[in-house]
């Protein structure tokens, strides 16, 4: 995979100086490079206990974007995945410790402990006060006598670094991170593996599977599982991470993208963990964001752990850190009415069985389209003309027992309500246009196809597409033309219309208008194809 880095032997000690150079002064790092890459908050005067962690880099924020007030005062930087050197350790520590000496946060694995471990031996031989925690919050691999390190060690880094800040003295602050890291349970799961630069991919997760439990070195996980939904992979997630929680005790949980997952999907990740088998027990959340990640693999993680009072104050106290998302508390949604005069007025329900025959028939024929009109707008727009108009579909099939079914006039108004309600885009606010103009132009008394003209020609004269524009219109104004001669007349204007759009090397309206001529030469219009579709169909 393309990756926006230059030589693969440069690329953490060009990450940290590009972070240090937008930290506004806050970060500074230690001379040695490159084989001593230590990050240390410029403002430290070693009047305090120092925290600091480290270890491989691929896991950006951590750990050195949670170096500042209330968190590290340094963090150890070493290659990709791997661990940094005793040398770049003690450096660290001995950068960054005064008479108040200095905690090591590390997480367990075998590089870290022996590196880290190793350094706290030498500097206490310098007579400097050095303790050192091991995180081993992983639960994936019951079976493994030392749980791995992962996401669980940002609770250590908040709650040690604020009693840190507040002037704790050493053991204060190491029996706080031993009591978190007794409590911590983390476990993850990812559709899809990390790169490492100039390495080639992992392909383990075939399409459909996740894997559950692997590491955040791209460790396989203790099994690959059907994907179905963001539903029931956090449901999985969920009950191994319930059997550790403590029953009627509150939790707070930290929801972690591992890299590559979208904010959106993390933000619906956060509603199922509020929904799933823990949700009740959950009182607070971290994040969802990205803390402890994978380079850019495509997972999450949720760790969870039994937090007092006065972690809580911890964990909510100030820090200037962009990357520390903050803790929030769970709550339900709330809900606020719509504005006066925003709220529709719907018309009476009524029913006429040919007519909901007919509405459904032509809502199946927009979902069973579905995914062919994706795949025709993704060649010349971003691919969910499909997932809009099946929507659309579902959603009108849905409120049908909410439609005026017996009155058509009535009807087409109604139709136009509900889809500028739920189709998203401007297909949705020109389909909206189009069959409230025609319920108007229907009750002043025009007939069915004038009407329709008249719907048509409102929705051109709002959107601006007229023939040849390559858009829908290219199809439906064509059909409308010969409905008066039959549906197999009209259905097969529309088709020559659609097929049309396929040399139409130009798009004067639409999204369509933004793609160079290459890209739309032989593909059909998505819009003209669902509306030529529709009349087949319907004609059939």
């Amino acid at each position: 995979m393309t990756q926006f880095i230059n030589r693969k032997e440069d690329i953490v000690a060009e990450a940290v100086d590009g972070m240090i150079a937008t930290s506004g002064g806050r970060l500074a790092r230690l001379d040695g490079y490159p084989h001593i890459r230590v990050v240390l908050r410029s403002d430290w005067d070693k009047s305090k206990v120092a925290l600091v962690s480290g270890g491989g880099s691929g896991h950006e924020p951590a750990h050195a974007g949670f170096v500042g007030k209330g968190m590290l005062t340094a963090a150890v930087c070493g290659d990709i995945f791997a661990s940094p050197s005793m040398d770049a350790v003690l450096a660290g520590i001995l950068a960054v410790t005064g008479p108040e000496g200095c905690l090591l946060i590390v997480k367990n694995y075998t590089g870290d402990r022996l590196n880290f471990g190793l350094a706290a031996e030498r500097a206490r031989a310098f007579g400097l006060k050095v303790s050192m925690v091991v995180v081993d919050d992983d639960i994936a691999l019951p079976d493994l006598p030392q749980a791995r390190g992962v996401a669980g060690t940002l609770f250590v880094h908040k709650i040690a670094g604020a009693l840190a800040e507040s002037g704790a003295d050493l053991d204060t602050v190491k029996a706080a991170a031993e009591r978190v890291i007794a409590g911590t349970r983390s476990i993850g799961m990812s559709l899809d593996t990390c790169t490492v630069p100039g390495m080639p991919k992992d392909l383990r997760i075939q399409s459909g599977k996740a894997e559950l439990g692997l590491g955040i070195h791209g460790e396989a996980g203790v099994e690959q599982v059907d994907y179905t939904d963001a539903r029931t992979a956090m449901q999985m997630v969920a009950e191994r991470l319930s059997a550790h929680m403590s029953p009627g005790t509150p939790h707070v949980a930290l929801l972690n993208n591992l890299g590559g997952t979208s904010v959106l999907e993390m933000q619906i990740l956060a509603y199922e963990l509020a929904h799933s088998p823990i949700g009740e027990r959950l009182g607070h959340l971290i994040g969802p964001a990205a803390m402890m990640t994978s380079l850019e693999m495509r997972g999450f993680s949720v760790s969870v752990y039994p937090a007092t009072p006065d972690d809580i104050v911890a964990l909510t106290a100030q820090t200037p850190l962009a990357a520390w998302p903050g803790l929030s508390a769970l709550g339900k949604v709330t809900v606020v009415d719509l504005p006066d005069g925003l709220r529709p007025i719907r018309p009476v329900p009524s029913d006429h069985p040919p007519t909901r025959a007919f509405l459904t028939r032509c809502c199946e024929v927009f979902i069973e389209a579905e995914d062919d009109l994706n795949a025709l707008d993704a060649r010349a727009g971003d691919g969910d003309t499909g997932s809009t108009v099946a929507g659309a579909a579902r959603a009108l099939i849905a409120a049908m027992d909410r439609l005026p079914l017996a009155d058509h006039t009535q009807l087409c108004r109604a139709i136009g309500l509900e889809l500028s309600q739920t189709m998203g885009g401007s297909s949705g606010v020109l389909l909206a246009i189009f069959f409230a103009a025609t319920g108007d132009a229907a009750s002043s008394g025009l007939s069915q196809r004038e009407a329709f003209k008249a719907g048509l020609s409102r929705m051109q004269e709002i959107g601006g597409a007229q023939m040849g524009d390559r858009t829908m219109i290219d199809a439906l104004l064509p059909a409308l033309e010969k409905l008066p001669e039959g549906l197999p007349e009209a259905a097969r204007a529309a088709r020559d219309g659609a097929n049309r759009t396929a040399q139409m090397t130009r798009a004067n309206a639409g999204r369509s208008a933004y793609i160079n001529s290459e890209q739309l030469k032989g593909h059909i219009d998505p819009g003209a194809e669902a509306v030529a579709r529709l009349f087949e169909r319907l004609s059939a």
